[in-house]
């Protein structure tokens, strides 16, 4: 359960969303601190130590972020964004008036029904009507990003096109960078939760997979 009086909590926006776009972590920043009082943003990336004082509670924005934070550092918790904002009394939610998205959930949370809960709670909120594929939560199968590495990028992005496929709606709601990259590359429109939460675009920027984790792999080194 998150709470911002028992322990020092800190804001990490993560890499992903530091290079999509800057200033929307800002804006979750001011809302965080405008809500719950001082709370400082953690720039180093989860792949490093955090140099946090044991107690600290992070909030986070990715889901990668979110499963290293978990299991990697002793002393530290971590709650998603998704669940602070499910509870917030004070958050203004836009309206999108019914509007029909499915959802992509992301790998790293496939054993979260917090997650999970927090996220279709947020969407219930917004007024978006949801219809969920057959593979979902716990069963939710990956967008394909993480072939990569491991296969050559022609045969990534046929993963990509394949669980696109499988998405009931062209608007996908995805809350992961890379997820919005891969729906893209698959034909559907990507909708990042974040902008859908602060009544933004989904913009698509770099997106071929060699030239994304490119921009990743660079960030990563010098945080």
């Amino acid at each position: 359960m998150y709470s911002g009086q028992k322990c020092k909590t800190v804001f990490a926006p993560g890499c992903a969303l530091l290079i999509y776009k800057p200033e929307l972590a800002r804006k979750v920043l001011d809302f965080l601190n405008k809500d719950s009082g001082d709370i400082n943003e953690h720039l180093t990336c989860c792949r490093h130590e955090p140099g946090l004082e044991a107690g600290t509670n992070i909030i986070n924005i990715c889901a990668g972020c979110d499963r290293r934070y978990r299991q990697l550092y002793e002393g530290i918790s971590t709650v998603s964004l998704w669940e602070v904002l499910a509870q917030s009394k004070t958050f203004q939610f836009p309206d999108y008036k019914g509007m029909e998205m499915t959802i992509l959930d992301a790998c790293p949370t496939r054993d979260q029904e917090r997650v999970h809960n927090a996220v279709r709670t947020l969407l219930d909120k917004m007024n978006i009507k949801l219809i969920e594929p057959e593979r979902t939560r716990a069963k939710s199968t990956c967008c394909g990003d993480s072939f990569y590495g491991a296969l050559p990028v022609e045969a990534v992005k046929e993963q990509m096109k394949k669980r696109a496929d499988e998405m009931p709606a062209e608007d996908v709601i995805v809350y992961c960078v890379s997820c919005c990259k891969s729906m893209h590359i698959g034909g559907k429109k990507p909708r990042y939760l974040v902008d859908l939460l602060f009544g933004e675009d989904t913009a698509i920027g770099t997106f071929e997979p060699d030239e994304w984790h490119g921009e990743l792999e660079r960030f990563i080194s010098e945080h």
